[in-house]
This record gives C-alpha cells, sequence and structure tokens, in this order.
C-alpha cells in the first residue's frame, strides 16, 4: 500500500498517515471487516517509522474509521450509520448557538463575545485550580458549594429578597433550575399559566413533560391582569411562570400595580409564581420583584450567572422555602448528582473579589448606551416598538410595512439570524414581531438591515398614503 507521503509538507506524517488511510478507504470501498496491512508491513513499504503507524492506528480507531482485535490486526470499521436531524425550529434552534457560523445572531439571548472579560476569569480559574484541589475532582454539594450560596445570599439581600442559604439550591444554569421545577412540582395534565410572548426554551419544556398550559398577553406593564382574571375564573392552574424584569422577549418589567395584583391574585385562586429573574444583574433602577414582596410565600425565584459572566459556566439557583429546596435538591442528585464544584468556586471567587460588582458595572452602562442608540434607529427606520424597556439585552418590535417574508429574505442577504416572534408563542402562531438584541444592533450588517428595512417601510408609507388620498 503507498501512501504517497509528502515528508516536505508542513504537516505531520501522523495527520498525513490518518487522512492517507482514511481516503485509500473510502476511494478503493473497502469494506467493513476487511483487514489492513501490519504496522510492521505499512511502515516498510512507506519508509515510516512505527511509532507514526501506531499513532495513525489508534486515531483511526479512535475516531471509528479502524477497529483494534487484539491479537489479530487493525480493521476497517462498521461505519454507523448518520442520525438525521432533528425538526428543530431552525430561527431559533440550534443554528443559533453554533459558534462555528459567521452570521450575525441579532435576535440571541446572550452578549456579543467581544463584550466578555475573560481577564478577571481566567485569574479566578487559576486561582481555585491552584488552591482547591477538591474543586478539579469532587462533586458538588446536593445544594451547592457553600461559599457560593452565602454570596448569592448576601446578593439576594442587596434587593431585598432575605433568605437563609438552605433555602438556596444551585443549578446548572437557570434552564436546568426550570427543569427541574417541572420534575419535580408538576405532573403531566397539570395546568399553568405561561406569557405570551414568552421564553420558547419554557413553553417546549412543559409540553416535553406533558403540561398544559394558559397563555397570558403580557403588557408594557407586565402579565394583562383583565386577561388573567378571566382565565382564574374558569380554571384552576397550579403555578404561573413569569418574567418580572426585562422579559424575554419584550424587554419589559412590572408595574408595581401589577405585581401587588398578580400576589393578591395568587393568594385568591390558591396558584404559585415561579419568577425567572434570569436578567436581574443588568438591573438599572428599581423594580418590583416578586420575591421581595412576597417574602417566598408562594413565589419560587431562580437567575443564572450565564448571561452576565459566562454560558459555559452553567452556574443558577433557585431559591424557595425549605421544604421545596429540599424536593428539588433529591430530584438534583438522582438525574444529575450534582453542579460542577470547580464552576461553583470560580464564581465565588468572583463574587469575593469584587470582579462581578465591576462587570456588571460596565454592562450596564454599555447596554443603556446600546439600548438608547437601537431605539433611535428603529424610529426613523419605520419599527414599531411594542414598549421602550429601561435596560436589558431585548427590543420588542416589528416593520410598520415590509411583510415578514421580505424582512427574512433581507436579513438572509446580509448574513443575519432573527428570533422570529412566532417562536416566542406558546403555540407558535404566525407573528411579525421580532426579537432584537441591542449589544448587535451596532454591527455594520444590522446598521444595513434597519437602514434597508426604513427605505422600503417609507416606499409602502407613501403608497398607503396615496391611497388614502385617491
Amino acid at each position: 500500500m503507498d501512501l504517497n507521503i509528502d515528508r516536505n509538507a508542513t504537516g505531520s506524517l501522523v495527520r498525513q498517515l490518518v487522512a492517507s488511510l482514511t481516503e485509500w478507504i473510502n476511494t478503493h470501498g473497502i469494506r467493513p471487516g476487511a483487514r489492513l496491512p501490519s504496522i510492521r508491513q505499512l511502515a516498510t513499504e512507506n519508509g515510516l517509522s512505527l511509532s507514526s503507524v501506531i499513532k495513525a492506528y489508534d486515531q483511526l480507531v479512535a475516531s471509528g474509521v479502524l477497529e483494534s482485535r487484539h491479537g489479530s490486526g487493525f480493521f476497517v470499521a462498521q461505519q454507523m450509520p448518520v442520525a438525521s436531524a432533528p425538526d428543530i425550529d431552525d430561527a431559533v434552534g440550534w443554528r443559533l448557538f453554533d459558534n462555528e457560523s459567521t452570521q450575525l445572531k441579532l435576535g440571541c439571548g446572550w452578549l456579543p463575545d467581544a463584550w466578555r472579560d475573560d481577564t478577571d476569569l481566567g485569574q479566578a480559574i487559576r486561582q481555585v485550580v491552584r488552591s482547591d484541589n477538591q474543586a478539579l475532582f469532587n462533586y458538588s454539594t446536593p445544594l451547592g458549594s457553600a461559599q457560593l450560596r452565602l454570596h448569592i445570599q448576601k446578593r439576594l439581600g442587596l434587593i431585598d429578597i432575605h433568605v437563609d442559604p438552605q433555602q438556596i439550591l444551585t443549578t446548572q444554569g437557570a434552564s436546568h433550575g426550570l427543569d427541574l421545577l417541572v420534575r419535580t412540582l408538576l405532573k403531566p395534565d397539570d395546568l399553568v399559566l405561561v406569557e405570551s410572548p414568552g421564553y420558547y426554551n419554557l413553553f417546549n419544556l412543559l409540553k416535553l413533560h406533558g403540561v398544559k398550559t394558559l397563555a397570558v398577553p403580557r403588557t408594557a406593564q407586565g402579565p394583562d391582569i383583565a386577561s388573567l382574571e378571566r382565565l382564574l375564573d374558569i380554571h384552576k392552574p397550579a403555578y404561573f411562570f413569569i418574567n418580572s424584569m426585562y422579559q424575554n422577549p419584550t424587554g419589559t418589567s412590572l408595574a408595581p400595580s401589577v405585581a401587588y395584583r398578580l400576589l393578591q391574585l395568587a393568594t385568591l385562586h390558591d396558584f404559585r409564581l415561579i419568577e425567572d429573574d434570569i436578567y436581574a444583574d443588568f438591573q438599572n433602577g428599581p423594580t418590583s420583584r416578586l420575591a421581595s414582596l412576597d417574602a417566598l410565600d408562594r413565589v419560587i425565584y431562580l437567575a443564572s450567572f450565564s448571561k452576565t459572566l459566562s454560558s459555559s459556566l452553567r452556574i443558577g439557583y433557585v431559591v424557595a422555602q425549605p421544604e421545596v429546596i429540599k424536593r428539588l435538591a433529591e430530584v438534583k442528585m438522582v438525574t444529575g448528582i450534582g453542579c460542577s464544584l470547580l464552576a461553583e468556586n470560580v464564581v465565588a471567587t468572583l463574587l469575593a473579589n469584587g470582579a462581578y460588582r465591576k462587570l456588571l458595572q460596565r454592562l450596564r452602562v454599555r447596554l443603556n448606551k446600546q439600548m438608547a442608540s437601537t431605539l433611535r434607529l428603529l424610529d426613523p427606520a419605520h419599527w414599531e416598538v411594542f414598549a421602550e424597556p429601561s435596560g436589558g439585552l431585548f427590543v420588542w418590535a416589528r416593520p410598520r410595512h415590509v411583510p415578514g417574508e421580505r424582512v427574512r429574505q433581507i436579513a438572509g442577504q446580509l448574513q443575519i439570524q432573527l428570533s422570529p416572534g412566532s417562536t416566542f408563542l406558546p403555540e407558535g402562531e404566525a407573528c411579525d414581531w421580532l426579537r432584537l438584541n441591542v449589544a448587535f444592533t451596532q454591527d455594520v450588517r444590522a446598521q444595513a438591515f434597519f437602514r434597508q428595512i426604513g427605505q422600503e417601510s417609507a416606499v409602502g408609507t407613501e403608497v398607503l398614503m396615496g391611497m388614502d388620498i385617491k
């Protein structure tokens, strides 16, 4: 077998050998089970060292191209069939999480990589690795790192949520927290309230567990109380899942009057509220949190460090009454043992040394500027804005006179990924609203997108005005 190895090439001989062997198998149609030359034979025929051939064969075994049979040699492996792609909405499905994509993710739910501060994070990781061998090798406790929970307790106190550390359970992000709550507190055919528009992954999670949903329209002040009261006159939901602050996707926050009325209705109709406060740390000014008003009597609170610090660390937390936390911890142990102690201690280090506080200050200032500049862009470009958020990541908006299909076409031409409004509705019905992430709107592609939408909207306005005159 002559593989024509080029010893003057810049790549390593082992890499060349792996590629050449793979190509030879595919080109010659070698069937599974066929035996390859021995290590010594292949090395002799191609003038290679035994170690190079051994390494190449090992890599091909590891990648599933070959299989090793003890005492017999190496054979072409049975190729596994390629799994078909799951049926997931491309707009906000797996493609949004494709780190290899060069498209602008104008509708995503996180900060750009360029906004992340890897210096403090890297220092914290090195500090934990040097000083805490347990974090490298051991499981965390069922409730989570005691050190981290103490820091979370202090942070919660700053927003008037006063709890004992035993009321805090760490999770692998807020999504894990929601999953634990659904697994633990609900069963198939249970009825819950959700916001519309709202968090698409929550809708999918509830459907996965067979939980039925009732949609409550979201207004600029929070859930539509009149609609909620009508639903409660007919139905008996167990829980209401809600974003209080900088809601996903509308960017709106709870008004005090709405918050108080929600708690009154929860008591009157005997349901509980699950307050997802994942964007809490972007807070600019005072707000109405259900957990602070209710003292966690009828409210379960959850948040995360993923949006501000790092999505890779996957550290969030749930806050509730001790008996609920105990049940959640039991399910957490059964389904996943626990969180990463290394990640928990890294977050605790950043909270302890003040780096996280300084990071938040910088992010809030930057997001405030981005929010203001985005809102200034949208009005002259003929966009309708659902409500002007006071902070956070999102603006919920739609072009006034450009059809949705044309909007998607323009975005595709400019290599922009959008998050269409239908994704944020419980039943996925047609919707021309879009979630816009203000952290991405200064990109030249986003600027071109708004400019072209504005130009075509202006033409549409002139046409409509002409029709009115006639």
